[in-house]
């Protein structure tokens, strides 16, 4: 296999020091790569005690990115458990699924006692999880020691070293089981976090709907007072002011936008006004003064004509009588 990959690689370099320090089995995992790919590990772990999972044995597979350590493996699950799915890609802090919560200080062993102390917990509808009933899983359990990988041809009952009664119940590895409680902390922390941003993503909703319904009240009262503005008033009567709008919660932009359409809605349309000139000077009409000359001269001249015909008609009978 060492002629088979880069030894320069950091991934490589990284895999086979950790295939070293895993190569001997203990009473609660085992892990070794596959003959012919350094990159797919096959694993096997001992339940937790005092619970469901208590004396069953289970097996999987871990594949790692090239880019490992500085990117998390994909762990797969084998042997039905009741708490993962079988053969799907199981969704914790520490696999493929969370990449923004893995360390490149984990290792395979971290990820080993990781999945020995996430079985307990519950699925909560992660991807790849069951909540099977106990009796379920006890059943499993049992079972699962039956179990006989097709793959790297490992068998459950020899897969690990049989537990003494002197033997700690627990992994003894200390350094490790503190990144495993790091990492389960790290999850109950990403759950919390996640009802938090539940929570108020529902806070922001309701604000919401409140300040709409605000809104909407300010604008009716907008409107009411625009109509009163608009509204003539009675003759020798004084316009009413109208009462201002009560100002416990300022307007958002959205609110004073929709008053700016209201008040341009309401507003009449004005046309556009020219300055006045004055008006041209009346100037005397020459034709009409001509004529009322004229008409006194004939006036004049008929009366002369007139009296004249009247003295010569006396002028006539005077020298008639004589």
């Amino acid at each position: 296999m060492e002629n088979k990959y880069n030894l320069k690689s950091p991934a490589v370099k990284r895999l086979m020091k950790e295939a070293a320090e895993l190569r001997e089995p203990t009473e609660h995992y085992h892990a070794q790569p596959l003959e012919d790919n350094l990159f797919e590990w096959h694993f096997s772990v001992r339940g937790p005690p005092d619970s469901d999972f208590d004396g069953g044995i289970y097996h999987g597979r871990i594949v790692l990115p090239p880019e490992y350590p500085m990117k998390p493996p994909s762990i797969i699950l084998l042997t039905p458990n009741g708490r993962f799915e079988v053969g799907k890609k199981i969704c914790l802090s520490i696999s493929g699924h969370h990449p923004e919560t893995w360390q490149p200080s984990w290792s395979i062993r971290t990820a080993l006692i990781a999945i020995i102390g996430f079985m307990p917990t519950k699925g909560e509808g992660a991807i790849g999880s069951l909540d099977y009933t106990p009796e379920e899983r006890r059943a499993l359990a049992k079972k699962s020691q039956d179990f006989c990988c097709e793959m790297c041809g490992c068998s459950m009952r020899t897969a690990l070293l049989a537990l003494s009664p002197n033997s700690d119940h627990r992994p003894a590895d200390p350094q490790a089981q503190q990144l495993a409680q790091q990492i389960n902390f790290k999850a109950e922390s990403s759950t919390s976090g996640a009802s938090r941003d539940k929570a108020s993503e529902t806070d922001r909703q309701n604000d919401g709907e409140e300040s709409s319904t605000s809104g909407g009240q300010n604008e009716e009262r907008v409107a009411q007072a625009e109509q009163i503005e608009t509204a003539p008033a009675p003759a020798g009567e004084a316009a009413p002011v109208p009462a201002a709008p009560p100002t416990s919660r300022p307007l958002s932009p959205r609110q004073r936008r929709a008053q700016n359409q209201n008040r341009q809605q309401n507003q009449p349309l004005r046309r556009p006004t020219f300055p006045a000139f004055p008006a041209a000077a009346a100037q005397p009409d020459g034709s009409h003064t001509g004529s009322a000359v004229l008409i006194v001269l004939l006036s004049l001249a008929l009366a002369a004509l007139v009296f004249r015909r009247i003295y010569l008609a006396q002028e006539y009978k005077f020298d008639y009588e004589l």
